[in-house]
């Protein structure tokens, strides 16, 4: 006897059916999916990647996708690659909010190019093993393994090029034809008239003071140095390049390169910054120990230690540390125009190939893209290299404080010029800061002394 109703299934052939059926079904897709390439899986559509949405406003580390590296089928031609270097700081997969950012950006290109890999290598950026050296390493022994696109200081970045290890930009790149380039990024771009780089960070050197103990600051130096009783001010009187003194000198409209971009100075120019040096030595406000210091670091340390309450530093010293009562100021000239030195980083073609350097082209223009430097720009801390990009900057204070500071930026003179005139005018400073000397005789001394025999 039937424990069922009339014309109905037993619950153990209904399951027996769905069984083999689900069976079937699973064969089918199986098969259909085996000749898929994973980097083809759901992957969004083109008319859903806007430019709205290709970032969002805010990306944390736990947001970003990570990485797919894709498998290929046999005998199929596996989609290019584009393979970039970067210095730490830079590093895509670290865990700031300018990492999560970064990575995101690089994904967002990859998604316009279904079947894009991009290979990212973190390499160190100075000394045995960086960016500059393992380029010329690796160009001589193992072209192959070249990266496409690269990030450059300005200075790796000149360099590179006159070692013959980087190919320009195309003439007609976003860089000569966008106006919407600070003249300091633009200047940063080329080498010796052709587009080298593409900027993408800023730095530049700046004053630093305690709001709290200078309420209403100064606007010159000999007001800061009449000031001295609410702080001294800290610089590296011994640096080596002597970017103070050179962005001093600068300011009062005296070349550091001749008619043939050799080095030369100008006595009574000179003499003008180095009697600053002299005033400030002798009031207190530039003490005896800033002969001893050589690097920002040591001024940095200075003024946390609140050994003063002036310091002359980087802007992407105060940035990545914004001190609760710190303010910035330009640098104060010497003649009326303000002017201060700047400095950056770059992206570089490296390739070779000529179908690499155009879609690196693409993918370094997509990574200067105004939006997307306003917020990682901001993230990073690290100056705008375009005036819209400071435009969108969040924090509307820092972007006031800032504006004239970019306005007034230069590039820094060239790695020749600063191994030239560098150990020179340190000489000359530290020769007046210690009083062992007057400026007009350390000015003329140091003018000699370029001169030569």
């Amino acid at each position: 006897m039937s424990l069922t109703s009339p014309g109905r299934l037993s619950p153990m052939k209904i399951s027996l059916i769905s069984f083999l059926v689900l069976g079937i079904l699973l064969n089918l897709v199986g098969c259909d999916l085996a000749q898929i390439p994973i980097w083809q899986v759901a992957r969004p559509t083109q008319s859903a990647m806007t430019p709205s949405t290709l970032l969002p406003p805010t990306v944390t580390p736990s947001q970003a996708t990570p990485a797919i590296t894709p498998t290929f089928p046999a005998g199929t031609t596996p989609p290019p690659t584009l393979k970039i270097w970067l210095p730490p700081q830079f590093n895509p997969d670290g865990d700031s909010q300018a990492s999560a950012l970064l990575k995101a950006r690089l994904q967002a290109f990859a998604a316009l190019h279904p079947g894009l890999k991009i290979e990212v290598r973190i390499k160190a950026s100075i000394g045995n093993g960086g960016l500059l050296d393992t380029l010329a390493a690796t160009s001589a022994a193992a072209p192959a393994a070249l990266p496409d696109l690269v990030a450059l200081s300005r200075s790796d970045l000149e360099a590179a090029t006159l070692k013959g290890l980087l190919f320009p930009f195309n003439s007609k790149s976003i860089v000569s034809e966008n106006p919407d380039w600070f003249n300091y990024a633009r200047q940063m771009a080329l080498i010796q008239g052709s587009t080298f780089g593409m900027p993408f960070a800023g730095d530049a050197l700046v004053l630093v003071f305690r709001p709290s103990q200078n309420p209403k600051p100064p606007g010159d130096w000999n007001g800061l140095i009449l000031l001295h009783q609410n702080g001294v001010l800290a610089f590296p009187a011994a640096d080596p390049q002597s970017l103070l003194t050179l962005a001093l000198y600068e300011s009062t409209g005296a070349p550091v390169e001749d008619t043939q971009q050799r080095p030369t100075l100008n006595a009574d120019a000179l003499t003008s910054v180095l009697k600053i040096y002299a005033s400030g030595a002798k009031e207190g406000a530039f003490p005896y120990w800033l002969t001893q210091y050589s690097t920002d670091a040591q001024s940095w340390q200075a003024f946390q230690d609140k050994r003063s309450n002036w310091v002359v530093t980087w802007t992407s010293r105060y940035l990545s540390e914004l001190p609760p009562d710190g303010a910035v100021l330009p640098l104060f000239p010497v003649a009326k125009s303000s002017l201060t030195l700047a400095t950056g980083w770059e992206w570089a073609l490296v390739s070779p190939q000529a179908g690499q350097r155009e879609l690196s082209t693409q993918l370094a223009e997509f990574l200067v893209d105004s939006n997307f430097l306003a917020r990682w720009t901001a993230a990073a801390g690290y100056l705008p290299t375009r005036p819209s990009a400071l435009a969108g900057w969040p924090n509307h204070s820092l972007q006031t404080m800032l504006n004239p500071v970019v306005i007034s930026a230069q590039l820094r003179p060239s790695n020749e010029t600063l191994i030239g005139l560098g150990p020179i005018l340190e000489d000359a400073a530290i020769q007046v800061l210690k009083g062992q000397t007057d400026p007009a005789q350390a000015a003329q001394t140091a003018v000699d002394h370029l001169k030569g025999p």
